[in-house]
Parts: structure tokens; C-alpha cells; sequence
């Protein structure tokens, strides 16, 4: 794979690369760093990629990694937005649809929620890609569509006075 090939999977990629990101470490800035870093890594590990058909789940593996990286790093700081402002650091108490609800979800369930609904992988390319069994992928789909349907039945709920 040439560098011109390269860089028009990665910007075709483009917003999948940011969707996940988002799945995972929920600011912004750290899903562009994380994006980039991720990348960066890809073009230097180019020619570890095996069949360039699955360039797409080997360069979102690779972005994975890094997510979880910066999560690690970044766990224990609070962003200046949350500090001052914390009435509008959580999107999920201001949005009440399903990117709230999605958002809202854990980590684990949010990420396979994301890569299977929002992004089109099937269920053996998300087992590869986070490296744990297929029947696990399917239960935390499962798990996440259950918590996703809990989540949006009590917001359709009117309340009542009785």
C-alpha cells in the first residue's frame, strides 16, 4: 500500500475513527489527539498489516489501543470545562435522545453499541478487534440493547399526579 492509497482509506475512515473515539473518551480533544496518534502509529506499522482488506478494523484496532491509552493517562484529571462549569460538562443531562442514552451506557457496552450499530462491523471483526470471544460481543450487545430500551422507556414515561 502506497501513501496516496493510505491516505484516502484514512480519510474515508475519517468519521468512524471519531465515533469510536468518542465511545471511548467522550472529549473531544482527546479523541482528535487520539485520532492522530493513532494514525501517526498506523502509517509507521504500515507494514505490519497483513491483508490490506481489513485496513479498516486493523487501523480501528489500532485507534482502540490508543483511546485506552489516553484514557489510562488521562483518568484522574478533571478538564477545566468540568471544574468550572459542571452544569454543562455532562451531554446527558441536556440531551434526552439516544446519543444520551448511548453515552450514558458503560464503557464496554457503549464501545460494541457503537461499533456495531453506528459503524456496520460485524460481530467477528468487533471479536477481533478487542481481542475477546464472539459470544462475548454478542452479550454485551445484548446487555446494552437491554439498558439502551430500560433507558428510553423511563424517558417516554409521562409523569402523573395522582
Amino acid at each position: 500500500m502506497d501513501r496516496d492509497d493510505f491516505a484516502s482509506r484514512v480519510v474515508a475512515a475519517e468519521p468512524t475513527l471519531y465515533r469510536i473515539s468518542k465511545s471511548i473518551l467522550k472529549n473531544d480533544s482527546d479523541c482528535a489527539d487520539a485520532v492522530q496518534e493513532a494514525i501517526a502509529s498506523a502509517y509507521g506499522k504500515l507494514s505490519s498489516l497483513r491483508e490490506p482488506d481489513y485496513f479498516k478494523t486493523w487501523l480501528c484496532r489500532i485507534l482502540i489501543h490508543e483511546c485506552y491509552r489516553l484514557y489510562r493517562a488521562n483518568r484522574n484529571t478533571v478538564s477545566l470545562e468540568e471544574y468550572a462549569f459542571p452544569e454543562t460538562a455532562p451531554p446527558q443531562s441536556r440531551d434526552p435522545g439516544l446519543y444520551a442514552a448511548i453515552m450514558a451506557l458503560r464503557e464496554e457496552l457503549r464501545l460494541v453499541i457503537v461499533l456495531h450499530y453506528v459503524e456496520g462491523f460485524q460481530v467477528t471483526e468487533i471479536s477481533q478487534m478487542l481481542k475477546i470471544p464472539a459470544g462475548t460481543v454478542k452479550s454485551r450487545l445484548s446487555r446494552a440493547r437491554a439498558a439502551l430500551r430500560s433507558a428510553l422507556e423511563k424517558k417516554e414515561v409521562p409523569a402523573h399526579d395522582a
